[in-house]
């Protein structure tokens, strides 16, 4: 990925990103996501709960337009409608010590996930349904490390239709994040234990080039 290529316009603690459509949407939605949490475990490792940093993100793909104050339409709306969402608000609630909660529209998690796309498995998301001013749509929520079952129990959580080609063709993806730290909890001190994340394994049978790749080392217990 090439974040040169992406506009960002700053929005208070948010984020916005519009990033081209290059074939580069699985990476944001698999690597640059699984990068953003490892930065975040490393960042809270030492922290009083008050100081960690959570973040909420979203990602949703189509049309961008340039507007004045800096990026519009339905796209753009979407996508912070996604982030600022009760279902999203309320995983992040429910999963005190996650670090990061993703919110994918229907048609990425469609094309990325279900599609085979990444090395996240369709199980590991949670379909809702959003309803947030004037947006109703479906999304599937991320929780790093815990079973979609265990978010709020009152967002439902039916089977995963297979792959779909939507007719409309993507343009650009915009991805949207917001940061803030959490309410403190007084007498929890410092969480200095390792909370284990998905675990993924890869078996090579051919020499590898992992030049700018990241290998991580753990115990299969966390």
């Amino acid at each position: 990925m090439d974040r040169t290529r992406w506009h960002i316009q700053a929005k208070g603690d948010e984020q916005l990103a519009v990033a081209p459509m290059d074939g580069s949407e699985p990476r944001i939605v698999d690597d640059y996501i699984r990068h953003i949490t490892a930065v975040l475990l490393a960042y809270n490792e030492d922290r009083v709960r008050s100081a960690r940093m959570r973040v909420r993100a979203a990602i949703h793909h189509g049309p961008v337009e340039v507007a004045d104050n800096g990026f519009a339409g339905r796209t753009v709306v979407t996508t912070c409608r996604l982030l600022n969402s009760d279902p999203l608000r309320a995983a992040l609630a429910a999963a005190d010590d996650a670090d990061l909660v993703l919110a994918l529209s229907d048609t990425v998690f469609l094309n990325t996930v279900a599609g085979g796309h990444t090395t996240l498995p369709r199980s590991a998301f949670r379909r809702v349904d959003i309803r947030e001013k004037e947006c109703e749509s479906t999304a599937w929520l991320w929780v790093p490390g815990h079973d979609p079952d265990d978010l709020d129990p009152g967002v439902a959580a039916p089977e995963v239709d297979g792959p779909r080609d939507p007719a409309a063709a993507a343009r650009t993806t915009t991805t949207n994040s917001s940061e803030h730290p959490t309410a403190g909890h007084p007498g929890q001190g410092i969480r200095s234990t390792y909370k284990s994340r998905n675990l993924n394994v890869n078996n090579f049978h051919a020499p590898v080039d992992l030049r700018g790749g990241v290998v991580g080392f753990g115990t299969t217990d966390g």
